[in-house]
């Protein structure tokens, strides 16, 4: 019974990530438009997108190798893969076990190595320009969030999301301070993992500012949908992790139980909009920072995991 409720869930948490990924896309820009005095397109908008671009046959450059045409399924495997360790309303999932925070930075990487592969292929400029700016920003990116990886795991004993999901959801941590320092580094690195302001402008077409939109211009048709349908589950993937490890409130316990599912699904979706809703008013209310400041913004979410695990381990050896 334990082993069909664990398929179960993840095979319900599977169904929900993969419907809300482009609502939370379209949602976020509605959100972010209606804030600045526009309609906006649809949130749903992304979705049809979608649809429209996988019923096109993609369109390769004659130099293209095989990397071209493998590179979108492998991106969007690695980004579906990730996702589909990361809890969401309910707890006990058939995956639970390989829920690791470093997997899914693993996972991360490979796409990431996946995209910048896809914009060098051909050889343009554009292509080499995004991949070096992507691979520079991840060389301080995946530090960081290793570094809140080690805070965690100073806390809860594991890198596993379900045991630091639990401990978080107990009330037993209070309130720290190199808890909000670690998940100040979080927030800085979700917004560099996906491409948002300050760190790029997921809206903009500027040749001297672009660093996703630069890897994925030689992409159409099927190739350009993979690519944007794995930006999307990476969005839902960082806001899925914050709810996950710094708000767990909500979140159904291991087994069968229909009435906390409900109550998950509910807690979960108002937690994501929240968090939308949060992303959309940080976009709106500052700019885009300089590429060459890039660095600087990653550097500080370094110092301030570094910061985050000496004074855990500080304060644990003084007690």
């Amino acid at each position: 019974m334990e082993i069909l409720a664990a398929i179960l869930t993840q095979a319900l948490h599977l169904a929900l990530v993969l419907a809300a990924a482009p609502l939370v896309v379209g949602g976020t820009r509605w959100l972010k438009a209606r804030m600045m005095g526009r309609t906006g397109a649809p949130p749903l908008q992304p979705l049809w997108d979608l649809l429209k671009l996988l019923r096109k046959r993609p369109v390769l450059a004659e130099n293209a190798s095989w990397i071209s045409r493998a590179a979108p399924y492998a991106g969007a495997t690695a980004a579906l893969a990730a996702l589909a360790l990361v809890p969401s309303f309910s707890r006990g999932m058939a995956f639970a076990p390989l829920a690791d925070l470093v997997l899914i930075a693993g996972l991360l990487a490979a796409g990431r190595v996946a995209l910048a592969l896809a914009g060098m292929d051909v050889g343009t400029a554009f292509g080499g320009l995004g991949a070096a700016r992507e691979m520079s920003f991840a060389a301080l990116a995946e530090p960081a969030l290793l570094l809140v990886a080690l805070v965690l795991a100073m806390l809860a004993g594991s890198t596993g999301l379900e045991a630091i999901g639990t401990l978080f959801q107990d009330g037993s941590l209070g309130l720290r301070v190199s808890l909000g320092l670690a998940l100040v580094a979080l927030l800085a690195v979700a917004l560099a993992e996906n491409g948002r302001i300050p760190v790029d402008n997921p809206a903009t077409h500027l040749e001297l500012t672009m660093v996703h939109e630069a890897m994925v211009l030689e992409a159409s048709g099927r190739h350009l949908a993979l690519w944007e349908a794995a930006a999307a589950l990476r969005l839902t993937l960082w806001l899925a992790l914050l709810a996950a490890i710094f708000f767990p409130f909500g979140t159904a316990p291991v087994g069968f139980a229909p009435l906390g599912w409900l109550v998950g699904l509910l807690a979960w979706g108002a937690k994501m909009a929240v968090l939308c809703l949060a992303l959309a008013g940080l976009e709106s209310a500052i700019a885009k920072m300089r590429v060459f400041r890039v660095p600087e913004f990653l550097g500080t979410a370094l110092l301030l995991g570094l910061l985050a695990a000496l004074l855990l381990f500080l304060s644990t050896r003084l007690a």
